[in-house]
């Protein structure tokens, strides 16, 4: 199998920290170029200098159009073409449930996940057009699968990534473009400040769904599944939303 990265571009959003930072790594390790793109601008400079000079570290806000545009246009200026986008970048919500979730939180969440989403795809998909290949990694969660597994914000927007996952697949599977999605389950990453967050009744109500008992995963197991469907061993897999989380969707 081809999982090589040789003389490839690769952008990975949220590659600051946890499973975006694994990634950048991962795409490395196999001969990548990586676009270490972030909020966190310490945090994408951290990560670019533990890959080195293969690396480009850019501070990125998926969800401004602006923000995304003058990155992609960025990554390009350095590198000159765009192989492989990793759309990881995420905010979780505070698990409320529906009648007690914001509006303001409702609207942050959505516009981080899944617009952030749209805005990174849709402004690299002209450059992976242009050249007749391409492949699009999205993060979604057990979230886009599942009513139960958060609250509703991170739910709905985790089910539109799976929706836009499927759909940039149909629509440019004749393009060559490829566009697959993973569904990590409990991974360890750094969320202690957001979970000291998170609203205790919807904790409680989606407590027979999210207490599993898989211990948690290293980011760096769903890096390497990102980075198989983004290689040529994965070649015919386009629109695959793959869980990847030691059988708790299997449940």
């Amino acid at each position: 199998m081809n999982t090589s990265f040789e003389n490839r571009v690769v952008i990975v959003t949220g590659a600051g920290s946890g499973i975006g930072r694994a990634m950048a790594v991962a795409f490395a390790r196999e001969g990548a170029r990586v676009v270490v793109a972030d909020l966190d601008a310490d945090s994408a400079e951290k990560t670019a200098a533990t890959i080195g000079d293969a690396a480009l570290a850019l501070t990125v806000d998926i969800a401004d159009e602006d923000s995304v545009t003058r990155s992609v246009s960025r990554s390009i200026e350095a590198f000159g073409h765009i192989d492989v986008l990793c759309n990881n970048a995420g905010i979780i919500d505070t698990m409320a449930l529906p009648a007690d979730m914001s509006v303001q939180e409702w609207n942050r969440v959505i516009g981080v996940n899944l617009t952030g989403t749209f805005l990174v795809t849709r402004a690299v998909l002209p450059h992976m057009l242009g050249q007749g290949r391409g492949a699009i990694v999205n993060t979604a969660s057990e979230a886009g699968i599942r009513g139960g597994a958060s609250g509703v914000a991170y739910t709905a927007s985790k089910h539109g990534v799976v929706g836009v996952t499927r759909n940039v697949a149909w629509s440019y599977a004749d393009k060559g473009i490829r566009c697959n999605a993973i569904l990590p389950g409990p991974t360890l990453t750094g969320l202690a400040e957001a979970v000291a967050k998170l609203d205790p009744v919807g904790v409680q109500r989606y407590q027979s769904i999210i207490a599993i008992p898989q211990a948690l995963a290293l980011p760096e197991q769903m890096a390497e599944v990102a980075v198989f469907l983004a290689s040529d061993a994965a070649s015919f897999v386009n629109g695959a939303i793959v869980p990847v989380d030691a059988a708790w969707s299997a449940a």
